[in-house]
């Protein structure tokens, strides 16, 4: 009998340790896995409602965002790596939507005393040096400065743009990379628009890239003929690529177009549109010399534009209508342009500039608030590239480019308005950490995809070179002889 009360007992003892057990599993909700949880962050998430976390978390695993919200988010999960932002902003990554890349290796010729940098200083200077080697160098140098920037995504047109590609990829940031198409001969085509058929090759080779968006970039309209531009709009209709071609960056364009090719047309935007290449997939770079019609046409046709307010100003070829295209709906995002115009791949320079401009030629200070300017250099970017449903907000389901800036250095504290801060205070330097496609790719400050080292060492040999052909061009021996 005793000897079944304590079978007896056994088992309700054990019966009770189980229900206190399945309590307890029911009081502790099982963690969920994740790659990387940033936490105690600002974060701006950039979607439609402009949703702002002062205490937030992002969650992300393998390369997309998994959950974003408030601090009791990052409770929930079980993550291989936890970054505190520790008040800092958490943003999405910048998307610099107008860049030649390459021409760092010639940034800061040429600035003084001369006419015509483009025809005077540059166009010689690629004639003589340009090659595979430079481009790729060049391309590494300058996606490492964009990454530590805090750019995550860029667009640029060059010459061998599979170079650039592939520089862009080793450094482990996107690129929408569009092959240039133009009417002499170039260093990647010994004939005229021989980047046509080159394009068509580079875009075969990296059509399913993570990374790269490959894309064809017919120069602009006064250098490239009418049946060519047609030519390339197919084939960028034929892949499903990005078309990008420079328009109205001069106020001359159309009489340009006419001189060279006979076609007389009211304006650069109504030829364009008489040749059928304005549509969603265009994005026009700079867009400076509109009229009211030329707006119309554009957001007719659901054209895209990229805004390089530095470069514009900085060659005195005039300040886009942006405020006015953006007012009527026309997705507008921003670029440096190469920085051989800007001297500068920095994207918070070009939201504050940009901010700046507009207030000052429209004698309007409310215009262009830096809610604005960040969306222009995040989520519009995004749509300017047709990447808006992947990249440009911080949102469940996107593609993990997120970037942290620190709001505690003596240029960004105090910080009461993270918009502001980041539109007219903070700057490159301030980048702490960089996430692209679910990858650090600067953490804590430190670049984790190249050696630094290695990209100046190898920088050093190209700038003895460009010294030294710099040094036998007309416009500087005239001004050594003065």
């Amino acid at each position: 009998m005793k000897q079944k009360l304590s079978v007896l007992s056994t088992i309700a003892v054990a019966t009770a340790l189980t229900a206190q057990v399945a309590i307890g599993w029911a009081a502790t909700p099982t963690k969920l896995d994740a790659d990387i949880v940033i936490k105690n962050g600002q974060v701006l998430t950039m979607n439609e409602q402009k949703d702002v976390y002062s205490q937030g978390t992002v969650v992300v695993k393998d390369n997309k965002i998994i959950a974003v919200g408030d601090d009791k988010v990052a409770a929930q999960y079980n993550a291989k790596k936890v970054i505190d932002a520790g008040g800092d902003i958490v943003m999405p990554g910048m998307i610099n939507t107008h860049n030649h890349v390459p021409m760092v290796a010639f940034r800061s010729i040429g600035e003084e005393g001369v006419g015509n940098r483009l025809f005077d200083v540059f166009f010689p200077l690629e004639e003589k040096l340009l090659s595979r080697d430079l481009i790729y160098t060049a391309s590494v140098h300058g996606a490492i400065e964009m990454a530590k920037g805090g750019v995550t995504t860029y667009a640029d047109m060059y010459y061998h743009e599979d170079e650039i590609a592939k520089a862009t990829e080793k450094v482990g940031i996107r690129g929408v990379l569009a092959e240039s198409v133009i009417s002499f001969p170039v260093v990647d085509a010994k004939e005229p628009y021989g980047g046509i058929k080159y394009a068509e090759d580079y875009i075969k080779k990296y059509k399913d890239s993570e990374l790269i968006t490959p894309a064809v970039a017919p120069h602009a309209p006064y250098t490239v003929s009418p049946e060519k531009i047609k030519e390339t709009k197919a084939l960028a209709d034929k892949y499903k690529v990005p078309f990008i071609i420079h328009a109205a960056e001069f106020a001359d364009e159309a009489e340009r177009v006419e001189k060279k090719f006979g076609v007389k047309s009211e304006s650069v935007i109504s030829y364009l549109d008489s040749l059928g290449v304005l549509d969603e997939n265009t994005i026009l770079a700079h867009a400076i010399h509109l009229s009211d019609k030329d707006i119309s046409i554009i957001k007719e046709r659901n054209a895209k534009i990229a805004h390089n307010p530095i470069a514009n100003t900085k060659g005195a070829t005039g300040v886009s209508p942006a405020i006015k295209m953006d007012q009527v709906g026309i997705d507008i995002g921003l670029g440096t342009d190469g920085p051989m115009s800007s001297n500068t791949m920095d994207v918070f320079g070009t939201m504050g500039y940009a901010a700046r401009v507009h207030k000052l030629v429209n004698k309007d200070q409310s215009l262009m608030p830096p809610s604005k300017a960040v969306e222009l250099a995040t989520i519009g970017g995004a749509k300017v590239l047709g990447m808006d449903d992947k990249i440009g907000s911080l949102e469940t389901g996107k593609l993990a480019d997120i970037i942290i800036v620190d709001v505690h250095a003596p240029n960004t504290f105090p910080s009461y308005d993270p918009y502001a801060t980041i539109t007219y205070a903070a700057g490159p330097q301030n980048v702490t950490d960089v996430i692209v496609n679910g990858k650090m790719i600067v953490e804590a400050n430190e670049l984790k995809t190249y050696d630094y080292a290695k990209d100046l060492k190898d920088m050093e040999v190209i700038y003895e070179k460009v010294s030294q052909v710099e040094k036998t061009l007309p416009y500087h021996q005239k001004k050594e002889a003065e």
